[in-house]
């Protein structure tokens, strides 16, 4: 299998994972309590951040909640349409790395386990490494 096959497969996958997530905060794949379902809105994806930052002052639960949000958003369509992948997937590895850290103070590191992030935080660094530095960018 060519690399550039699996680059492609790769930044696919993280971005669809990143628009999936931001999907069920607005309830696009069911309401809260439905089988498959984490958050179905955007306030119990609040009630979540709030959870794993409980060292946030509660102002600022909703401009973390909008951060992340804004960011998965922005990862997924530079991964997803081939803008600036290489910093897109450096920039998921961070953000997947602070989320673990996070989940890891809030409840332990069986759910960063159970849910993956490792597993997709070292994805993002993978395809960073492997994709070229002027990717993209027309040369002579």
């Amino acid at each position: 299998m060519k690399l550039k096959v699996v680059q492609i497969g790769l930044s696919v996958a993280i971005g669809v994972s990143y628009l999936s997530a931001v999907a069920d905060r607005f309830g696009f794949w069911g309401k809260a309590g439905e089988a498959g379902v984490a958050w179905g809105n955007y306030q119990n994806f609040l009630t979540y951040a709030k959870h794993l930052n409980g060292w946030a002052p509660e102002g600022l639960i909703s401009t973390l909640g909008g951060v992340a949000t804004g960011l998965e958003v922005l990862i997924a369509a530079c991964l997803l349409i081939g803008y600036q992948r290489r910093y897109a997937a450096i920039g998921s590895g961070v953000l997947l790395g602070l989320f673990a850290v996070s989940m890891i103070f809030a409840d332990g590191v069986k759910g960063p386990l159970d849910y993956g992030v490792f597993s997709a935080m070292m994805g993002s660094f993978l395809l960073a490494v492997t994709l070229d530095d002027c990717e993209g960018v027309k040369t002579g």
